[in-house]
């Protein structure tokens, strides 16, 4: 009975991992999770309270618009302006989203006929892969190595038949890796993209997370013509199960997604939006005491990591440390042998792509003391 179309899909592998952890935890295991980047800190108070105090308002729970309410819209503007240098029409250029992954299939059944190709990063988001699959589109990987600095080859790219490619995923600052784009990569991608008429689509949540400097595609000249961009405030404001994403860029592009997803859902409950304007409008000083947090943590990662014998590459950004297993070793056998023997799960690298099976990902939403009693687990 199954549809056609799920059958090169598979559960998503943390929903599966997820179980296993649960049952072991069932089963008495004291289980250190790792290998999920779900923010273990809380939003601002501000940010509580305002939904909060919607939520007892007669009037709000009504259907919301599917372009959410203007003064969201106006904060999403403001918001980029001041950290990323980007003018938004609050009116026309920005969709909020019930979260970034949501966009990604949005955006995939948007633009995507039935034989399009569609340029993925390996290593990177499996959603990808699964969206550009369900909307009928054929995967096509590009290799991101570390010799070249997770950026992709584009001379490479511009020799090999592009003639059936629709759209390219990129990811900057990128998961699993934490690489980061500059505004020269960033001018040679555009330039690439409008040659070969492609657009391009920044996933771009982990901009605030230990970056010194938040960079968004659309801050080049003349890249709205040909590129998208989404972000959330699932990292950047500790908000991932509020489900609150946005898709920026031109108005045609923008017109097209809400084609689609005024069919799939309805608009953001106003409390979530009151609340997310309010997020918006967090200070800097926000992103400087959430960081002071991270660095802490990473710290005792990267212990981790040396009693581990893992290499880390120097530079990394985001919620995740991305290291390098010992020659030999299969990243799955790894972390299944690290889970049964010191009850610790880390994501392996294989399931990010299979140029990634001797790389491990750890997460950085833990407290320092169950990072150190990970660290005392292990050595």
């Amino acid at each position: 009975m199954q549809a056609e179309r799920l059958k090169h899909i598979q559960e998503y592998y943390f929903s599966t991992k997820l179980k296993e952890i649960a049952r072991l935890r069932f089963e008495g295991k004291p289980i250190i999770n790792l290998g999920i980047g779900s923010p273990d800190l809380p939003p601002p108070e501000s940010v509580r309270n305002t939904l909060a105090q919607v939520a007892l308002q007669t009037d709000a729970h009504r259907y919301q618009s599917y372009r959410g309410v203007a003064e969201l819209r106006h904060a999403i503007s403001r918001y980029y302006n001041s950290y990323f240098e980007v003018d938004l029409d609050a009116e026309t250029e920005i969709l909020p989203l019930t979260g970034s992954k949501e966009g990604i299939m949005h955006i995939s059944m948007a633009f995507i006929n039935k034989g399009d190709e569609v340029l993925l990063p390996d290593p990177g988001y499996m959603t990808y892969r699964a969206t550009t699959l369900l909307a009928g589109g054929q995967p096509v990987y590009y290799t991101l190595s570390e010799d070249n600095n997770y950026l992709p080859d584009l001379k490479a790219l511009a020799h090999s038949d592009l003639s059936k490619v629709k759209l390219m995923w990129i990811n900057y600052p990128h998961m699993p890796t934490g690489a980061v784009a500059n505004r020269d990569f960033y001018k040679q991608l555009l330039e690439f993209a409008h040659k070969h008429q492609i657009l391009v689509i920044n996933d771009n949540p982990y901009s605030m997370i230990l970056n010194a400097r938040p960079l968004s595609i659309l801050s080049i000249s003349g890249a709205k013509e040909t590129a998208l961009e989404l972000n959330s405030l699932s990292k950047s404001h500790n908000m991932a199960g509020w489900r609150i994403g946005m898709l920026l860029g031109k108005h045609e592009y923008i017109d097209t997604v809400l084609k689609y997803k005024s069919q799939m859902d309805s608009g953001m409950f106003l409390g979530l939006q009151k609340a997310a304007i309010m997020a918006l409008n967090s200070p800097p000083e926000w992103f400087d005491e959430l960081n002071k947090i991270y660095v802490r943590r990473k710290k005792i990662v990267l212990k981790i990591c040396q009693a581990l014998n893992l290499k880390v590459r120097s530079g990394q950004t985001g919620l995740f440390v991305w290291a390098k297993l010992p020659a030999g070793q299969n990243s799955q056998d790894f972390t299944d042998r690290l889970l049964k023997e010191k009850g610790v799960f880390m994501a392996p690298g294989f399931i990010f792509g299979q140029y990634s099976e001797n790389y491990i990902r750890i997460s950085l939403t833990n407290d320092e003391e169950i990072l150190t009693e990970t660290l005392n687990r292990i050595i």
